[in-house]
């Protein structure tokens, strides 16, 4: 017992210390642990939409179609672990279907979650979209055929001619799974009419027939330039799925067709093939995979060819790149949660609380994919969710918001006012709380814009020493609202009522920016744009304009009222050098003037040259701007170039930045922040420098951490990732350059992309710049980051890695696989991928064989691709019954097959009545009530079959009369050797066992088999199963060795072996043989099974059974005598006449058999034993 009590008590111990880690590692509130799929079935089928929540009980769950509750019925009801089952799926029109977007809910006392949205979609398939229509094309050429047909699962596509299905065996004809049937070199055995036909697993529709005609070629054959009749076109196709590019080209020769990206990347060789003549198909694409592809038709040995270019869109779902995490806040607390994801489309953020759609309003707001909340209540208390949602699918986040209270709280502040004090600052006052103002630590005001929506709350915090607060930060000209919070240690109050305050006018902050050009060598076009709110301070009321020119000092003013953005100036003088500036003023008064700005009038002269470009100026940041231009289509003509000049304010002007005529953009870089820069471009053509255009732009301020005190360090770069295995991934990363040799720790993060619960993402810690992170899953992507730590401070972390483990080989065969005979030759294989999470099928190797292929292992092997789940079994033989298996293969290895299905192919289908109805309504589907009958009945007919032999068996023990038979090491004994061990060995204590043999049954003495033989003939025994064993004696030991003897047909007693026991009569029949004469018969047919040759390239065995064809009887001939007893096996003993042998042999064989049994029975001495056995064989 005290090894078990202290077993007890480590599991007690060890669970002590794991539940207390799994609540810390875990988001245990509530998640996830089987979320919905998408899923398409047939009509009538049942289906089951998985979901099973996990977290604290109760747990609720409910069921959401198209955001609508599901009410259960007797057809629609939830299983108990919180699936969706429907017995019968119903594709009737509107709100009775059951097709649509489904989701579950699950509740418990800490909120309600979502789970991703699952599409349900019956199985159908529509009429033609597009028909083959009827061609006429010469000997030699090419033909070109399509269709096109809406199906859900996408359909099998073959082609017919004459309504025989077209063989696919020569090269010159290419079938693409888009529905494009191509034949190069037509001859004149292609004419007739073709058509095309569909087919998936809910129907097969057929095309119209067209005819293609074929005409003799003219002679002699004229050169023709390669042309393209069948380009690629623009595709979008979902992530990992197959792209067909079609590229199809006449011409004399015939043109030779290649590939290649327009962005001069090389074609991924890997996922990417050549299919039939020159058509593209890229499977598993991938983003890397888009792009425009080109195809060129090129004449052998010359310069011509003809090009057709399409773009390429992966599409892809939405996966979290960042994911909000639980937040712990006390009451009137501020709590943001940020969500970022990717995808193609863009994917659209919708943040749920609690399962419902969350909306802004004062306190929450939105925006740039974050969700703020400020000035928290008890009701916020719940979980939230990211909802990230594109075309391709949907993915969540959660994430708990805790909020923390107090009952012994104070009451909110009083009486609150604002008073505005300048165009940037407000005064706000309140009164103290009404209750507990005595517990009061601090106060927090809170205030934000008015205006405009998903403004920023900002938040200050001030003692408790004083009820008043000046803001001094505030935009002028501008409405704003406050309210204040009190704090005691044990939480916050209410928030205050709120108040709005706006600010006073300003001076304007700077002058706008001028961009100057000349029409004519007199004059110059002065613009600018309106300041900002931000710049402005308040409405601008008066421009001021000053101009001069660069060799006088008298300025020329005028004033223009606050809308106007743009002046001409005229009768100014050609080929001068002026300066201009501008101001702007308020209500309040005039701001600080702009620097003064060059440009140079054109010459007056009559030669043409460009005019001023349209120049635009836009910062990219802080230190780069882009300059775009463009010039009017009657003033392009004859450009050379351009020139672009640039300088900052107050700084001489550099040379310029000479730019091709094709040009319209340029990025300025290299600049310092927050200065302002005059830019200047012109066009120059053979004549000269065309007329400029002058602008001037500041470039903004770099985003900047906020000032600390110690700054923190930099974060590790060059992070690598590799993958290692199918759950490890290498990474390796270098250190920072430290002045300090102080050590360092690092924290890698790591998590599946997409991650839905915060919590579950890995933190692993060392001091090496290397890691080795294993126990991942299996083909999954995941993100990589790495912080360093010295010194008690922490680095940001490292720009995110991503890497995907390798997948694993398919350890399940296909499921659901089904085999349906759709017409009298062709039968139409479909079946699920295994059920295996995160496994990646590249293909699947589909096996059948007719009943007498299989037995000679001949498989007939079909391949398809790992997107496809069903085939085509065509050309069937009627009256066979065909054998079906499916595995699935990946890059890793194969998969197990499946379970064989079985098709009977009958001869004559017109009288089977349920054949004759497999398409009366357009679906078809397996009779699984016949085999389930079936089954039950083989498995009653078995057990009756067990007890039987059981009863047979339990009688047998109890026969008087036995014999043996000994097994030694696959070799036998003859009868002196058996002699000869009988008399030295001790048989006093040895105990006998022997395997249970049911009455006139006997042992195969030849030793090719294991085969038990009775009158009746041979006896399968039952190789597989645990044998039972029997003791003759009860005071000795066991000796579970038996050994089978493989040369000789004799018998003979061993102590200490199995012997084998039968049941002799004591007056035999002249016409039955006797036992031990039955026992030395050699048998005229040979005995064994052989194998069947295994099957080619499949893998597969092909091995079958020989129970019912090679089962071997017993030749009663006088050839039939083993060769145990020929003369050379006897000693060299004359033999007598065979005949009489055999009758000698029968005389002696009963007293022989109870002889040995009593000797074995009693203990006898070995003498008995010695004379038993010499009155046999002598």
């Amino acid at each position: 017992m005290a090894p078990v009590k202290r077993k007890l008590y480590q599991r007690l111990l060890f669970f002590a210390v794991l539940l207390p880690i799994s609540g810390v590692l875990c988001f245990s509130e509530l998640f996830f642990i089987k979320e919905p799929h998408d899923a398409t079935v047939m009509r009538k089928e049942a289906i089951i939409l998985d979901c099973q929540a996990h977290g604290e009980a109760p747990i609720d769950v409910r069921w959401l179609k198209n955001g609508v509750k599901v009410v259960e019925n007797e057809r629609v009801y939830l299983l108990s672990n919180g699936s969706l089952y429907i017995s019968e799926v119903e594709s009737r029109r509107g709100d009775k279907s059951d097709e649509g977007f489904y989701q579950c809910l699950a509740q418990n006392k800490y909120g309600a979650i979502l789970s991703q949205k699952a599409r349900l979609t019956i199985a159908s398939i529509s009429s033609f979209a597009i028909q083959p229509t009827s061609i006429v094309v010469t000997e030699g050429s090419v033909a070109r055929f399509s269709c096109k047909i809406s199906a859900h699962p996408p359909p099998i596509i073959t082609w017919e001619l004459n309504r025989v299905t077209l063989p696919l065996a020569t090269e010159r004809i290419t079938v693409l799974p888009s529905g494009v049937l191509q034949i190069h070199g037509v001859q004149r055995m292609d004419a007739g009419n073709y058509r095309c036909v569909a087919t998936n697993i809910a129907s097969r529709r057929r095309s119209t027939e067209a005819t293609l005609t074929v005409t003799p070629a003219p002679s002699p054959l004229l050169p023709q330039r390669p042309r393209i009749i069948a380009g690629p076109q623009n595709i979008s196709v979902s992530l990992h799925q197959s792209a067909i590019l079609e590229c199809m080209a006449t011409g004399n020769p015939r043109p030779i067709i290649s590939w290649s990206r327009a962005d001069s990347k090389s074609i991924d060789v890997y996922n990417t093939k050549v299919l039939g003549n020159g058509n593209l198909i890229i499977t598993d694409i991938k983003p890397q995979h888009g792009g425009v592809y080109m195809c060129r038709a090129s004449t052998p040995g010359t310069r011509n060819y003809t090009v057709a270019s399409a773009n390429v869109t992966v599409l892809a779902p939405p996966s979290l790149v960042e994911w909000p995490e639980s937040l712990t806040r006390p009451r009137a607390g501020t709590a943001r949660f940020v969500c970022q994801a990717e995808g193609v489309p863009t994917p659209q953020i919708t943040w749920l609380k609690n399962g419902e759609k969350v909306h802004s309003n004062g306190r929450i707001k939105m925006y740039n994919s974050k969700l703020v909340i400020n000035q928290i209540i008890p009701e916020d208390d719940a979980i939230y969710q990211c909802q990230a949602e594109n075309e391709q699918g949907s993915v969540l986040s959660m994430a708990r918001l805790i909020v923390v209270m107090s009952e012994d709280r104070p009451s909110a502040p009083r009486n609150i006012r604002a008073d505005t004090v300048s165009s940037s600052a407000i005064l706000l006052a309140w009164e103290r709380p009404l209750y507990n103002s005595d517990k009061v630590i601090a106060y927090s005001v809170h205030y934000m814009k008015a205006e405009g929506l998903n403004n920023e709350e900002y938040q200050v915090v001030i003692g408790n020493d004083t009820t008043r607060y000046i803001i001094d930060d505030l935009e002028p000209a501008r409405n704003y609202t406050f309210y204040v919070v009190a704090y005691m240690p044990m939480g916050a109050s209410r928030m205050s009522d709120h108040v709005f305050q706006h600010t006073l006018e300003d001076v304007p902050l700077r002058a706008p920016e001028l961009s100057l050009t000349s029409r004519s060598p007199t004059d110059i076009q002065v613009s600018w744009q309106p300041l900002p709110d931000k710049l402005s301070r308040g409405r601008v009321s008066t421009y001021r304009l000053s101009y001069r020119t660069s060799a006088e000092n008298t300025v020329s003013q005028m004033e223009l009222p606050g809308e106007k953005t743009h002046h001409l100036l005229e009768n100014l003088q050609p080929d001068t050098i002026y300066l201009l500036r501008i101001a702007a003023a308020t209500s309040v008064g005039w701001g600080e003037q702009s620097a003064w700005t060059s440009h140079r009038t054109p010459k007056a002269s009559s030669a043409r040259v460009p005019l001023a470009p349209e120049l635009h100026l836009e910062p990219l940041n802080c230190t780069t701007i882009l300059a775009r231009w463009q010039l009017a289509p009657r003033n392009s003509a004859g450009v050379l170039g351009y020139r672009l000049f640039y300088h900052e304010e107050s700084q001489p002007e550099n040379s310029p930045v000479q730019l091709r005529a094709s040009d319209n953009t340029h990025i300025i870089g290299g600049l310092d922040p927050r200065k302002k820069y005059h830019v200047k471009l012109l066009a120059y053509n053979f004549i000269g420098d065309g007329y400029q255009a002058d602008q001037t732009i500041s470039t903004p301020g770099c985003v900047s951490v906020r000032d600390r005190l110690v700054p923190p360090p930099p974060p590790p770069h060059n992070v690598y990732a590799k993958t290692n295995s199918s759950t490890a991934v290498f990474l390796h990363w270098g250190r920072p350059a430290f002045t300090s040799s102080q050590a360092v720790n690092y924290t890698i993060r790591c998590n599946p992309v997409g991650l839905q619960n915060a919590s579950l993402v890995l933190y692993l810690q060392t001091r090496e710049q290397s890691l080795l992170v294993r126990d991942l899953e299996p083909n999954t992507k995941y993100e990589f980051a790495i912080r360093l730590h010295i010194d008690q401070l922490s680095s940001p972390w490292s720009p995110v890695v991503y890497q995907s483990t390798f997948p694993e080989a398919p350890m399940l065969p296909p499921s659901n696989v089904k085999v349906t005979l759709i017409e009298e030759d062709t039968a139409l294989v479909s079946w699920k991928p295994p059920d295996e999470p995160n496994i990646a099928v590249t293909h699947y190797t589909i096996l059948y064989a007719s009943r007498n292929e299989w037995i000679a292992g001949e498989w007939q092997v079909l391949q398809r691709e790992g997107t496809i789940t069903m085939a085509l079994l065509e050309n069937l033989r009627p009256g066979q019954v065909y054998l079906v298996k499916v595995s699935a293969s990946n890059n890793m290895g194969d998969g197990p097959f499946s379970h064989t299905a079985e098709l009977s192919v009958r001869a004559d289908l017109s009288s089977d009545p349920r054949l004759s109805r497999a398409f009366s309504d357009g679906f078809y589907h397996l009779d699984q009530k016949s085999m389930t009958g079936i089954t039950v009945g083989v498995c009653i007919a078995l057990i009756c079959i067990i007890i039987c032999a059981f009863i047979i068996v339990c009688r047998g023990k109890n026969r008087k009369f036995s014999a043996v038979k000994t097994y030694r090491g696959g070799v036998s004994t003859s009868a002196a050797a058996a002699e000869h061990l009988g008399s030295d060995g001790q048989a006093e204590n040895t105990d006998v066992t022997v395997p249970m043999m049911s009455q006139n049954h006997f042992i195969d003495a030849k030793g090719g088999t294991n085969l038990i033989i009775n009158s009746l003939g041979p006896v399968q025994p039952g190789a597989e199963k645990k044998k039972k064993w029997f003791s003759f004696s009860n005071n000795v030991k066991k000796d579970s060795k038996a050994v089978q003897n493989m040369r000789h047909g004799s018998t003979s007693y061993l102590p200490g072996t199995t012997v084998l026991t039968y049941k002799e009569e004591l007056s035999p029949s002249p016409d039955q043989p006797t036992t031990l004469q039955a026992l030395l018969r050699h048998p005229s047919d040979t005995e064994g099974s052989s194998n069947s040759e295994g099957s080619h390239a499949t893998g597969d065995s092909g091995r079958y059974s020989h129970d019912e064809t090679e089962m071997t009887n017993l030749s009663s001939g006088s050839s039939s005598r083993p060769p145990s007893l020929t003369a050379e096996d006897s000693g060299g003993s004359d033999c007598g006449d065979p005949a009489e042998e055999r009758n000698k042999l029968g005389s002696e064989e009963s007293q022989t058999g109870l002889k040995l049994m009593k000797s074995v029975e009693n203990g006898c001495c070995r003498q008995e034993a010695q004379e038993a056995q010499g009155s046999v064989w002598s």
